[in-house]
């Protein structure tokens, strides 16, 4: 009997440059795609990790699965591409993990955003800090402690869509509010959400800056638990 071929897992690692000049490079982009690739196996997909858009194929977008982007800058897709994720998206073939700089990338693309969910809008802090668990109940969360205490950059967001439900937060209490480009966003300070439009699925984490992150069994399964609430969805 033939082995039934299982779901891809695309992960996309590109950077390239914003519209004004070139973007930063995270360090950890071959660390990050090794663990996608694992949690993707332990979910039940073949993991291919895409370092250039230019070898994504719209075929590989419209076949099913999961897209998984640690992307930065104007990452290049064509028109083609854009089509065909924007609707793989909807009809719940394709569901989507943003992690990190995800929502740093495509600033040129309208849907993409809305897709993400929502678009950074800058870090200013860089520290220990303890996350909020808004949801103990969703799988991407229900095995973490409440506080977490971690350490990564913290996020500010800009344009998060009023669909998402906010799986964790930080508490802005013990922020320095004295720090360049330290304000209070009218989203307030979330680090993860989930959303759904018609039958598409996101899952976004602001985490994953560091190395330590990927070597923490905590969050990784804080992503296992995000895929597959994703694949629940899936067509």
């Amino acid at each position: 009997m033939t082995p039934v071929a299982r779901p891809p897992l695309l992960v996309i690692t590109e950077v390239a440059p914003y519209r004004e000049g070139p973007a930063g490079v995270h360090g950890v982009l071959p660390q990050a795609a090794a663990a996608l690739a694992e949690v993707g196996t332990m979910s039940g997909l073949e993991p291919i990790v895409i370092t250039s858009v230019v070898d994504l194929t719209v075929d590989q977008l419209s076949a099913g699965g999961a897209l998984a982007l640690f992307t930065i800058g104007e990452t290049p897709f064509s028109p083609a591409q854009r089509t065909a994720i924007s609707e793989s998206w909807r009809r719940g073939d394709l569901g989507v993990l943003g992690v990190h700089a995800a929502t740093d990338a495509c600033h040129g693309w309208d849907d993409y955003g809305t897709i993400l969910g929502g678009r950074f809008a800058g870090h200013p802090w860089t520290q220990s800090f303890e996350i909020e668990v808004m949801d103990p109940t969703h799988p991407s969360t229900m095995h973490l402690p409440d506080p977490w205490s971690w350490h990564d950059e913290i996020y500010l967001f800009e344009g998060i869509r009023s669909e998402v439900e906010v799986l964790l937060r930080v508490d802005p209490a013990p922020l320095d509010m004295t720090v360049p480009g330290a304000r209070v966003p009218v989203d307030g300070f979330p680090l993860s959400w989930c959303h759904t439009e018609e039958r598409g699925r996101t899952f976004y984490t602001a985490l994953g800056h560091f190395p330590t992150a990927w070597e923490s069994t905590t969050f990784l399964s804080h992503l296992l638990g995000g895929l597959q609430w994703i694949r629940e969805g899936a067509s």
